[in-house]
């Protein structure tokens, strides 16, 4: 969900103003996909590289994802979505882990559409971290390392039970996957868009389904 930065600062806006109005805009696709029937979102909301930034800038992030979990719990609970997390909690700020703790808990019988928040996540951590799980289990004497193939590096993802994705969007102009779903993005189409998160809404999300339904689709033949 790239280009909140950008927005604001093209505006001469506080950096904290396009973070927020990045938060409407998640909440304004989620309704639109509902609408579409689509069934899971992944939403890159921060990335391990994202630790990098200066500190002020990561502090405001984490008090935001505070008040995003906490704001937005009655909105998703009408909308239907059910919250899980993609990525590491271990270095998230207590006050951050608690209160998406509890969104995931309080969200978990709502069933319209799946939110995948992807935050501390790296796709290359997430592969080593399937990979670690699956040679423990080969040192424990319950896996045969014979057995290890696509199907069971993929239920030891952090994205297990879910489907891969069929689209990857990005926003901002940005032409990269910057680490995201690497494994399971590997037949995904691709769509960009130079909007900037902030003002993405239902008619991008349209106009990226409709030039996906357009596409034949080979997964590499």
């Amino acid at each position: 969900m790239d280009g909140n930065r950008r927005w604001a600062r093209e505006r001469k806006l506080p950096v904290a103003c396009g973070y927020r109005r990045g938060i409407a805009a998640l909440r304004r696709t989620l309704r639109a996909v509902r609408r579409a029937g689509i069934p899971v979102v992944t939403a890159y909301a921060f990335s391990e590289e994202n630790w990098n930034r200066p500190s002020t800038e990561v502090d405001l992030l984490m008090a935001l994802c505070v008040r995003a979990a906490r704001g937005e719990l009655r909105a998703l609970a009408n909308e239907g979505v059910h919250v899980r997390l993609c990525g590491r909690d271990d270095r998230l700020p207590a006050a951050a882990r608690a209160a998406l703790a509890d969104l995931v808990a309080r969200t978990a019988d709502n069933s319209a559409v799946t939110l995948n928040l992807a935050i501390d996540y790296g796709g290359r951590r997430e592969i080593g971290d399937a990979v670690r799980a699956l040679v423990r289990e080969v040192s424990a004497g319950m896996r045969d390392v014979d057995s290890i193939d696509e199907h069971a590096v993929g239920s030891r993802l952090y994205t297990a039970g879910l489907p891969d994705p069929d689209l990857v969007i990005r926003t901002g102009g940005e032409l990269r996957l910057s680490n995201f779903l690497l494994f399971q993005a590997a037949y995904a189409e691709f769509w960009a868009t130079e909007t900037y998160w902030p003002d993405f809404g239902e008619a991008e999300l349209h106009a990226a389904l409709a030039d996906y339904a357009a596409r034949q689709r080979r997964y590499g033949t």
